[in-house]
């Protein structure tokens, strides 16, 4: 499949484009950061995504959504990092929904209405440790009458303090680091037993630690079969992994072109600094790392969307890609901004603070880059 977008996603991008621009550029961010908003996104804007028809851009076209794939909704995630825009995209329109494609039509028909209309936030909970480990499921179901009873503890839930709804992965028999042995389940946030604690992360954006104590749900709450969401769990990671990639693409575009503008304009010693061969390498360097890191992201969404068996391959070699791109992208962007890049004035820093905070969601690349040598028996 060529790596490139056809007509249809083309035209999507040109809709995309202009509305994260004018909506939600980087001002946005810098507003609620400096007005200690609590919930560090704007409700009106996700409604917005919401009329735009972005929040249903994975959901199927018999659910109400634009029936489109995960090559659409990174154009979105690509424009929502080029912008810096706060929003629970990911975890809501990509993570939540990728997981409830497995779920009963009951439980589709009460969540994804609100998702497609822009008035429910969804929050994946599936990290238990400092690092991410998906692999292990600790956070215990048990079986209660016709339900079940959780148990134990989430962490960095991004948006989990306002999400609506709650993605867990649980561990319903077998050990802690068993395949089997796992179920998903759809948790309204205020279901009795459930605490959110959050905190405002490098980027000003917030996640959640949340608490389960003795949280009890009926069967209805569960996503797909009892003690067999290990391949849904992979599903939605390997979704959410190529969307955080489009958005750190989204990060080093926005990032390299404040810094291409910026040294076509600023003059040392009576030159402008972009005439310096040393400088042009640089950002020649740059863009070849950059386009590596585009196609490796789409050639993952693309793998998705056609049900490839290289699709958890694919994901993490453009999470790894994504990551080590835009790493490169935001230092120079600094560096090349010289003291001003290192002031809070000046919105260079903002690109580099989100960019840590992605790099780090779903696996860094260190991660990625050891868990594709495990896959090729090193």
């Amino acid at each position: 499949m060529p790596l490139f977008l056809d007509e249809t996603q083309e035209t999507l991008a040109d809709t995309v484009r202009p509305f994260m621009a004018g909506e939600a550029p980087v001002a946005h961010l810098r507003a609620l950061r400096d007005a200690d908003d609590p919930a560090g996104f704007s409700r009106d804007l996700w409604r917005q995504f919401g009329e735009m028809g972005f929040t249903g851009v994975l959901v199927d076209e018999a659910d109400g959504g634009l029936g489109m794939g995960h090559v659409e909704a990174g154009i979105v995630l690509e424009e929502i990092g080029r912008n810096l825009t706060p929003s629970p995209f990911l975890g809501t329109a990509v993570g939540a929904v990728e997981a409830l494609r497995a779920a009963d039509a009951a439980l589709k028909q009460a969540w994804l209405p609100g998702i497609v209309s822009g008035e429910t936030v969804a929050a994946l909970a599936l990290d238990e440790s400092a690092r991410h480990r998906p692999q292990s499921v600790a956070l215990k179901a048990e079986r209660q009458g016709n339900g079940f009873r959780l148990t134990g503890t989430k962490q960095f839930v991004a948006f989990g303090h306002e999400a609506d709804m709650l993605i867990v992965s649980a561990r319903s028999s077998g050990d802690v680091a068993d395949e089997d042995g796992v179920t998903l389940f759809a948790v309204p946030r205020s279901q009795p037993g459930v605490s959110v604690v959050s905190a405002r992360l490098a980027d000003s954006s917030f996640a959640a630690r949340v608490e389960f104590d003795g949280v009890e749900l009926d069967g209805s709450a569960v996503i797909g079969e009892v003690d067999d969401g290990r391949a849904t769990l992979n599903r939605i990671l390997s979704g959410v992994r190529a969307g955080a990639s489009s958005e750190m693409v989204g990060v080093a575009e926005g990032a390299s072109a404040m810094t291409l503008d910026y040294i076509k304009q600023r003059k040392q010693f009576g030159r402008i600094i972009g005439s310096y061969q040393a400088l042009q390498h640089r950002a020649a360097h740059l863009y070849s790392e950059m386009e590596v890191a585009r196609a490796a992201t789409l050639k993952a969404q693309q793998s998705l969307d056609a049900g490839s068996a290289d699709e958890d391959r694919d994901a993490s070699v453009a999470k790894a890609m994504a990551g080590m791109a835009s790493s490169l992208a935001v230092r120079e962007a600094v560096q090349m901004h010289g003291g001003i890049g290192m002031t809070d004035e000046y919105d260079v820093g903002f690109f580099m603070k989100r960019q840590r905070v992605l790099a780090e969601m779903f696996g860094d690349a260190d991660f990625h880059a050891d868990r594709l040598a495990r896959m090729e028996g090193y």
